[in-house]
């Protein structure tokens, strides 16, 4: 609790010449070690390829914070505590590559939400995404019609991607939906066009 007489008020609006010393090498040093950690683990490090890697930017940009701020934790945990994070990051993609069911264990699957045109309303209930944050995204793909739309799935790192097309282009390949849940639905669709040799309909 906050002591409103004025020194001890004075004393936590402001900090003295050797605190702003202190904040601004312990800054220049935690900069320092985590271009070093960056350059070392290489591209993936800030990359949110995954849910994991999102968590971990998360971690990284709070031990930048509580190095800098909190007289409590030195410079040396800060970096200590960075190398661990990298670490762990790397050794999770380097577990991805060679080991086929980690990245299952590790993240959810992505999540079909829309197949052509029409919305799985199921999928939005279990992502908790309404039709209104779904048209957000359409629109911020450029989408003007629904007819344009091949899928929309939602990824592992929550972030959506809108696949589109005009209407009388290519059907997606299904390797871009490999590993997306409920992917069959729209596939299932894709084969009734290819027979009827018609337009991908709700």
């Amino acid at each position: 609790m906050i002591d409103w007489d004025w020194p001890s008020y004075a004393k936590w609006l402001f900090v003295t010449e050797p605190a702003v010393a202190a904040v601004a090498i312990t800054m220049l040093g935690v900069y320092l070690a985590v271009i070093l950690l960056t350059r070392l683990s290489g591209l993936r490090s800030f990359s949110k390829m995954s849910s994991f890697d999102f968590a971990i930017t998360v971690a990284v940009g709070s031990t930048v914070a509580s190095t800098v701020v909190l007289k409590s934790v030195s410079l040396l945990k800060g970096a200590v505590a960075l190398a661990a994070l990298y670490t762990v990051q790397h050794g999770a993609a380097t577990l991805r590559q060679y080991v086929p069911w980690f990245g299952h264990l590790q993240d959810n699957d992505a999540l079909l939400l829309m197949a052509g045109e029409e919305i799985l309303d199921d999928n939005l209930r279990k992502a908790q995404v309404t039709r209104g944050d779904l048209r957000s995204k359409l629109r911020e793909a450029n989408v003007i019609h629904p007819g344009q739309v091949r899928a929309v799935v939602m990824e592992t790192t929550g972030d959506v991607s809108v696949l589109h097309a005009d209407p009388d282009g290519p059907d997606l390949d299904p390797e871009l939906l490999d590993g997306v849940r409920d992917a069959e639905r729209l596939l299932e669709k894709q084969n009734v066009r290819e027979a009827e040799g018609g337009t991908l309909e709700s």
